[in-house]
């Protein structure tokens, strides 16, 4: 039996698998992008055997706790590994490095696989992570997206992709669309670690010879923080406005928000949080528009009154004021398919 050394961040494309098996709640948490989760002990049997070292002893903690991972472990060799081959190379990590990935990779061993055990675990890795955060960006020339709601910026960046630019679409990783009424319906975000954890992997894939899109952001999405430095390289790239008259916003705006037509109470409940900056009386105006089914008129009223004038004064903040500038005629995907044919020839 051997359990082969500890791989470095840029070595964990090389197995088979990524097996993580600390508790469901501890992977919900945060997780190494594409690991599956194969708890030794869940999060009620972690909770028990804790309970019982603390409160009781540790050696009967140990041992209750030594009979409950035999049973996960063996559900798992009979339905998550019992199609591996003798060559799968599985990489097994918990929270420390310590016991529960030891008797994963101590029994998957045995059986023949070669197995490696991620040293210090979880928090080994998440530190890592915030290493690597912290000088990744800084490699990379950014392409920022910029222009006012409703222009088609992550329609863009969706054509840019598929024409074979390389992209880092941040709300699409934050499950958000970064602004008051950008929470998708029934999607909730991740955590702060889990978005860093997809940042990192997304950036880590990515090649610094060739430019890099992205949308341009605040430093918020949602509830979700954008670390500093990728804001600082964002701030330092450059900038490709679009330009969209109120017709075409209008068009995008209704497809992307079209949940908020089906569901008006949740809009009028959002717009409340916009009380103490815009007053009660225009507040009501657009609840009176939502009730009147005047949805043209609320999105103009919303965009000139709102979004128009805090996106702009973001934008002269931290982008170029002389980008090139690509007017938008539709919401089609021919018109963003034609867009990025052009960007791409900058």
């Amino acid at each position: 039996m051997k359990i082969l050394s500890s791989p470095t961040l840029a070595q964990l494309s090389e197995f088979d698998e990524i097996v993580d098996v600390r508790s469901p709640a501890e992977y919900a948490l945060d997780h190494i992008p594409g690991a599956i989760n194969c708890p030794v002990l869940d999060d009620e049997e972690r909770a028990r055997v804790g309970t019982i070292y603390v409160q009781d002893s540790p050696f009967l903690a140990k041992k209750i706790g030594a009979a409950i991972v035999s049973r996960n472990i063996a559900r798992h060799l009979e339905e998550s590994f019992a199609d591996k081959s003798k060559s799968w190379r599985p990489l097994v990590y918990c929270w420390r490095g310590g016991k529960r990935s030891g008797a994963m990779a101590h029994i998957l061993s045995e059986i023949g696989w070669k197995t490696t055990r991620l040293e210090g675990g979880y928090k080994a890795y998440r530190k890592s992570v915030l290493e690597a955060l912290e000088t990744l960006p800084e490699k990379f020339q950014f392409n920022v997206i910029c222009g006012v709601t409703g222009c088609g910026k992550s329609r863009l960046l969706d054509a840019l992709e598929k024409t074979g630019e390389q992209v880092l679409d941040l709300e699409k990783m934050a499950a958000h669309r970064g602004s008051l009424l950008g929470k998708m319906p029934g999607i909730e975000q991740p955590s702060q670690k889990y978005f860093e954890s997809r940042l990192w992997f997304a950036l880590s894939t990515l090649d610094p010879a060739r430019p890099v899109y992205i949308e341009s952001e605040s430093s918020k999405i949602g509830n979700l923080r954008v670390p500093k430095k990728l804001m600082e390289a964002m701030w330092k790239g450059r900038s490709i406005r679009l330009e969209a008259e109120m017709d075409a916003r209008r068009e995008i705006l209704f497809q992307d928000y079209r949940h908020f037509f089906d569901f008006p109470e949740a809009l009028k409940e959002r717009l409340e949080c916009l009380a103490a900056l815009h007053g009660r009386e225009t507040i009501d105006a657009w609840k009176s528009m939502i009730e009147k089914g005047e949805w043209a008129m609320l999105v103009e009223s919303l965009l000139l009154r709102h979004y128009d004038s805090a996106y702009l004064k973001s934008l002269s903040s931290h982008y170029g004021a002389d980008a090139p500038v690509y007017p938008v005629s539709d919401g089609s995907e021919s018109c963003f398919i034609s867009l990025a044919g052009k960007i791409r020839g900058i």
